[in-house]
């Protein structure tokens, strides 16, 4: 059974600007050889952090959404674990409802939980 998953993570700023998309592809071709299919790509570039990591004060972020067997999910992060060109990495495992609003955030379509209220002056003018 194929689960839906988000994975995040940071490559780390020591590497040329040109060495990126190769371990982007690393990292795809580790998921589909794990039986998984790629399903959007997301690269957020190069970021400051917030706090220090590892001595760097920059990462380039990757976001990929997947489909595939919870048994690949241990071996993709193994190899993520060991892989120095990783520095951080975050493995989300969707539900339901999280896919169907993400969906929904594709379609422009989510709904508004709390609708804006316009409040009524006149209370106040009463004052």
């Amino acid at each position: 059974m194929n689960s839906y998953y988000e994975l995040t993570y940071i490559i780390s700023s020591v590497l040329e600007d040109e060495q990126y998309p190769a371990v982007i592809q690393r990292i795809n071709d580790l998921i589909t050889s794990s039986g998984g299919t790629l399903d959007e790509v997301e690269e957020w570039g190069l970021r400051k952090f917030a706090y220090e990591m590892d001595k760097k004060q920059t990462g380039f972020y990757v976001n990929l959404y997947f489909e595939g067997p919870a048994t690949a999910i241990e071996s993709i992060e193994r190899t993520m674990r060991i892989d120095s060109e990783i520095m951080r990495y975050l493995t989300l495992k969707y539900d339901a409802k999280m896919k169907r609003h993400k969906e929904l955030v594709k379609k422009n379509a989510v709904p508004e939980v709390f609708p804006i209220i316009e409040e009524d002056d006149s209370e106040d003018d009463k004052l």
